[in-house]
């Protein structure tokens, strides 16, 4: 521990030590050919920011119209996959409609007594429950 101590007081020291050395004398007065010079790459400093700065934007608007054409593309096949639904449930609607047809056509045809060709029928027979007249 003490050692850890004396380690960070002596690093306190050599930096107090760095900070008061003197700054590097400061140069003369910058010639015209200087100021030119800083000037012509500030500017182009600033040509390539700007530069970066389109190349950026064209990056991002290609993105959002890439991310526009994906999301315009899925609710297309939203829109086909529901319509493609819709003409399958029609078909499925016709289709059953058509078969309940059918059975209603098969059970009629089934209920209908088929024609029976008939003989001439004789009337029934009724005996009479009077007795003879004669046996007054």
């Amino acid at each position: 521990m003490t050692k850890t101590i004396a380690t960070l007081i002596a690093s306190l020291f050599a930096t107090a030590a760095f900070a008061q050395t003197p700054a590097p004398a400061a140069h003369a007065a910058p010639s015209a050919k200087t100021e030119v010079k800083v000037a012509k790459a500030e500017a182009k400093e600033t040509k390539a920011v700007a530069k970066a700065d389109a190349k950026e934007t064209k990056e991002v608007a290609k993105a959002d119209a890439k991310e526009t054409k994906a999301i315009a593309s899925a609710t297309e096949e939203v829109a086909g996959a529901k319509a493609d639904a819709k003409v399958a449930k029609v078909k499925a609607h016709h289709k059953a409609e058509k078969s309940k047809e059918k059975a209603h056509a098969h059970d009629t045809k089934a209920a209908a007594p088929a024609p029976v060709a008939s003989a001439p029928v004789a009337a029934p027979v009724v005996a009479a429950a009077t007795a003879p007249a004669a046996a007054k």
